[in-house]
């Protein structure tokens, strides 16, 4: 399988704990990376969870981040809202999935190259579900 769906869960600050939590509950194997993780140590919000994902045993996977009150178009942070589907893979075709789902909709990360080499955004759907989407950098 190259590619994948999966719920991803905006926290609003506590998405380390969270994730730990959900780990006692389901088991598996817990990742877990900052923002100066991700190449801004000097960030204010560099000890936030910018990606954070848990593989169970039965598997379940469950991904979360700490929410992003800096991101301009971003809706704010309110419970209810903060459950994204993400979309992940090296599969071209997830371009034009990310381009079609943005019709109608606000796209809030524009599709590009990110700090980790994958290409990433978000958006919101004409029916207001958030969608993330990371394709993964071509290994040549």
């Amino acid at each position: 399988m190259s590619s994948g769906v999966n719920p991803c869960i905006v926290f609003n600050g506590n998405a380390r704990q969270a994730l730990e939590f959900y780990r006692e509950v389901f088991g598996g194997e817990l990742a877990v990376a900052t923002v100066a993780d991700f190449g801004a140590p000097e960030a204010p919000n560099a000890d936030k969870v910018m990606h954070a994902r848990l593989d169970t045993p039965t598997g379940y996977t469950v991904m979360g981040w700490d929410f992003p009150d800096d991101r301009p178009g971003q809706p704010p942070y309110r419970p209810g809202n903060n459950v994204a589907v993400f979309v992940g893979g090296d599969d071209d075709e997830l371009r034009g999935y990310f381009e079609k789902l943005s019709v109608g909709g606000t796209i809030t990360l524009p599709l590009e190259e990110q700090v980790w080499g994958d290409e990433a955004g978000s958006l919101v759907d004409q029916f207001g579900i958030s969608w993330m989407f990371n394709i993964a950098a071509q290994q040549h």
